[in-house]
Order: structure tokens, then C-alpha cells, then sequence
């Protein structure tokens, strides 16, 4: 007999097989190196943003750039101070990486499996490369990638729009300042009397649907189903991590019974992940900065998808290269939670859009679709 574990790790690894592969390398032959640099870059919040643990106004991050036969990628890495990454550290891990092995960009595989091997973790540099890869190799064929995947720009969800825990009278205000979006995301994962305090404040201002993020801040298997419960009457569409990835028995427990999607987010990290996660959640919430990036999360989905699980595609704090390269796959998304660039203040880049009513937009341009603004830094850029 095969055991359950085993028949989930074998179906995974045969779902995710050849997330890069069957490109078409137009015709050219070039002996030129790819070209590495990066800067740092602070992203500068709007309002101060909360969640279980800390609160915040800025978040770091590198802007990445790789260069073939006068083309330029562009890539990111965002670092919210929970990942155990920052600007030092990830430019650190750059400086390790040396390319010249590789002339041909479109080596996709060969180049992020060598990139992924330089050390552990550090999945948010690894996450700036990928991006800038795939950036660089959609502008070499042409297309963007949704196209290059064979997805539709028309199934694209609308994004969820998020807001921090703060008092419920600068909720209030947030709320009121929030565009139009159908759904809107709330932080919580403090006591049951502030979350509901929370809640019970955007519900003066509008009746729209709400997802919920506890960011493992429940301490109580018993408490966390009766705030599901309670939010579930409050027009919650799903919850994200109500407790410690941890205790995944507890969490089971809560999803098992639970009137809503459990969603997991700080329990997942990459694909080797998924397979426990299957019967302890109801879906999985990939971001780029944690998974290492685009070729990893579409392996993600896939894998999802054939354990029957539900699929968000999430973000950090990010500008608009990231959110525009997790825009690519959000049409194989059941829910989309790309808003990190309209929370910051200082965007250097124009890419993927919402329209009025939240559904994404995506950029038509070859690659991820991003590009720097006029008044953008990184001429000086390192490497």
C-alpha cells in the first residue's frame, strides 16, 4: 500500500514538473554574459500598518536589474521584518551570485535551480531574480507571461484591499478612504474585543464582504472557531492563519469545522510544503517573496490544485514590479490580494492596474510588464 503522505509528495512533484519549460528561443546566437545589479530602496507606507506582532511605516527593499544584448529585466525583493531578510542581507546573497556560466537567459531551469543552491532561505533574493528573469526572457520572446502561460487577462480576480490594525476610529477613516474594491482585508489576531471592534468599525461604513487575516495571532483552537463563526455572520469570505503554523492539529481542528476557507500563509513557504498542508487547510496563499518567485508559484498552484485545495496568490509590501509579476498568475487564482503597491507612497514603477471595481488589469507589455517611471532611482545601481 502506498501511504497518503507518500501518494500526496509523488502527485505534487508530477503536477509542478516544467513550470519554465517549452519556451521557443527566437533565433540568435550571443556570447554575451547576463548582467547583475541591484540597488536598495525603501518603501514608504501611506499609513501606519499593523498586524498581530508590529506595526510599521516603511519597508525595505532591493530593486533588481539583469541585463542580455541591451534588454533589461526588472526584479524586486521586499522584506517585511518577520522573513528574517533585510537590504544587507539580501544584497549579501546577490553579490554571491555569479551568472557568467549562463549565455542564454532562456537556460530558465538550469539558472534559478544554481541560483536556488547558493544557500538556504534568502527566498526573497532568490524571488528578485526569478522576476527579473522571467521579465527579461518575456521581453526576448515578446509576450507576457500570462500569455506565454496560456492564461486569460480576462479571469483575472479583483484584489482585495487591506487594512491594518489601528483604532477603530482611524479604521473608520481608512475604511471611508479605501477605493471601491468588492472585498476588503482586515488585520486582526488581537483579543476577540479589538478584532470585533475592528470589524464592528468598517461595518459603519460599508457592507461589503471582508477576508480576514489573524496572522497566527489566536491563541485558542476553541476561541479562533467562535470569531470564525462570529465573522461569518459578519460577511467574512475566508481567514487566513488563525494560529500558530505550530500547531497544525489545531488548525485542522478549526478548518474541519469551520463555515469559511481556512487559508494558510505562514505555514507555507514553498512547494515541499503543500502536501502536509493538505487537510489542514482549505487553500494556500503564495507570495513571490516567499516562495522564491514566479517559477515556484506556478508549481504552487498546480500542485494545489490537484489536492483539491483553494488558491490565493498574495503579497508583501511591494512596488509595482512584484505586483505586477503575481498579476500573471492571478487568473488561476480563486482570490487575489495585490494591493502592496497602492499602500506605498513612493512607487518607481507603472505596471499591472485595478479598475474601479478592483479586477485586475493586466499590463499587455512583453514580460512582467513593469516599468521604471521617469523620476525612478537605480542609475547608480551595484553589482
Amino acid at each position: 500500500m502506498v501511504s497518503r503522505r507518500n501518494f500526496l509528495r509523488a502527485a505534487v512533484s508530477l503536477a509542478a514538473a516544467g513550470a519554465c519549460g517549452g519556451l521557443v528561443r527566437p533565433a540568435r546566437a550571443s556570447a554575451l554574459p547576463l548582467r547583475l545589479s541591484w540597488y536598495p530602496y525603501e518603501l514608504k507606507l501611506r499609513h501606519l500598518f499593523g498586524v498581530a506582532g508590529n506595526s510599521r511605516t516603511t519597508t525595505q527593499g532591493v530593486q533588481v536589474r539583469l541585463e542580455y544584448e541591451g534588454i533589461t529585466g526588472y526584479g524586486e525583493a521586499s522584506m517585511p521584518p518577520y522573513l528574517g531578510e533585510s537590504a544587507a542581507s539580501v544584497q549579501e546573497f546577490l553579490s554571491r551570485v555569479d551568472l557568467s556560466p549562463f549565455r542564454d537567459p532562456f537556460e530558465m531551469e538550469a539558472i534559478l535551480d544554481y541560483v536556488d543552491r547558493i544557500a538556504e532561505n534568502n527566498a526573497a533574493a532568490k524571488a528578485s531574480i526569478d522576476i527579473a528573469l522571467h521579465d527579461l526572457v518575456g521581453k526576448l520572446i515578446g509576450q507576457p507571461w500570462y500569455r506565454i502561460w496560456g492564461y486569460s487577462a480576462e479571469k483575472t480576480p479583483a484584489t482585495f484591499y487591506t487594512i491594518g490594525i489601528d483604532t477603530p476610529e482611524k479604521v473608520t477613516e481608512k475604511t471611508k478612504e479605501a477605493p471601491a474594491f468588492p472585498i476588503l482585508k482586515v488585520k486582526l489576531g488581537r483579543s476577540p474585543k479589538e478584532d470585533k471592534e475592528m470589524v464592528t468599525a468598517i461595518r459603519s461604513v460599508t457592507g461589503r464582504a471582508i477576508a480576514v487575516d489573524a496572522n497566527q495571532g489566536w491563541p485558542e483552537k476553541t476561541l479562533a472557531l467562535d470569531m470564525i463563526e462570529w465573522l461569518a455572520e459578519e460577511g467574512c469570505v475566508l481567514v487566513e492563519q488563525p494560529m500558530s503554523k505550530h500547531r497544525p492539529d489545531d488548525i485542522a481542528w478549526i478548518t474541519a469545522r469551520s463555515p469559511l476557507p481556512i487559508m494558510a500563509d505562514e505555514s507555507l513557504q514553498r512547494l515541499w510544503d503543500i502536501p502536509v498542508l493538505s487537510g489542514v487547510f482549505s487553500g494556500i496563499n503564495i507570495k513571490l517573496m516567499k516562495c522564491t518567485g514566479m517559477r515556484e508559484a506556478k508549481k504552487m498552484i498546480t500542485a494545489a490544485r490537484t489536492l483539491g485545495m483553494k488558491v490565493m496568490i498574495g503579497c508583501m509590501t511591494e512596488t509595482s514590479c512584484a505586483i505586477s509579476a503575481a498579476a500573471h498568475l492571478s487568473p488561476a487564482a480563486d482570490w487575489a490580494d495585490l494591493d502592496g503597491n497602492l499602500l506605498i507612497a513612493n512607487d518607481p514603477f507603472d505596471g499591472a492596474g485595478v479598475s474601479e471595481t478592483g479586477k485586475l488589469l493586466l499590463p499587455d507589455r512583453p514580460g512582467i510588464g513593469a516599468v521604471p517611471k521617469p523620476d525612478a532611482p537605480g542609475e547608480h545601481a551595484v553589482g
